[in-house]
């Protein structure tokens, strides 16, 4: 039986919209200090790609995470919205600012102890967004920053098989104004931890 590896850095030196389709089913997996490993289906991504992304150069504090997603491909980011922690990973070339959004999981194992991370009454709330996501993982910003992303503490693997395009759901992009009607959202459809924040307009 083939044994999954991380997906290398040089996997992530490509179009993020791309790739943020490609991982759709692959696994994000975390293991906790203690050694315990927590893991989850990804069911939702968002690409930005800042030379043709009108919502890397809007708003206040876009100019600077544009620059910190110019590091080499396959490393992993956070960036803050509302003072919440959400997890990227670097695409593209060193010195091209682009990168893949991780919005929701599926939990698959450790959900014991995601729970303690993150205390919630119903499962389905606990891994469905991007900062939900963050802390039911247990994960800290400031030791995950700029590590790769094939690292053992934290890493993706690739789906078993590709999802058929008819499982797969597209649409804008949420929480953003400038190039929101991009189709760079990538959602399993029908699965039940997406995110809430689903935009009105199905673009595919």
């Amino acid at each position: 039986m083939n044994v999954p590896v991380p997906l290398p850095p040089d996997f992530f030196d490509a179009d993020p919209v791309r790739l943020a389709r490609r991982l759709l089913g692959g696994t994000l997996v975390r293991i906790t200090p203690e050694g315990q490993r927590l893991s989850g289906k990804l069911v939702e991504a968002e690409a930005y790609d800042c030379s043709r992304d009108p919502a890397c150069t809007a708003g206040r504090f876009h100019a600077a995470r544009s620059a910190e997603m110019a590091i080499a491909p396959g490393h992993w980011l956070f960036w803050t919205a509302h003072g919440h922690p959400l997890l990227q990973v670097s695409c593209r070339a060193e010195g091209i600012a682009a990168s893949i959004l991780i919005r929701a999981i599926e939990p698959q194992e450790g959900v014991g102890r995601m729970l303690d991370y993150r205390p919630v009454t119903r499962e389905r709330h606990l891994t469905n967004g991007p900062a939900k996501l963050v802390y039911a993982l247990g994960l800290e910003p400031m030791k995950i920053s700029h590590t790769r992303a094939d690292s053992p503490e934290l890493h993706l693997l690739p789906p078993a098989s590709p999802v058929p395009e008819e499982q797969v759901l597209v649409t804008a992009r949420v929480g953003i104004k400038e190039g929101r009607n991009l189709p760079w959202r990538f959602v399993l459809r029908g699965n039940p931890w997406v995110s809430p924040a689903l935009p009105s307009m199905e673009l595919a």
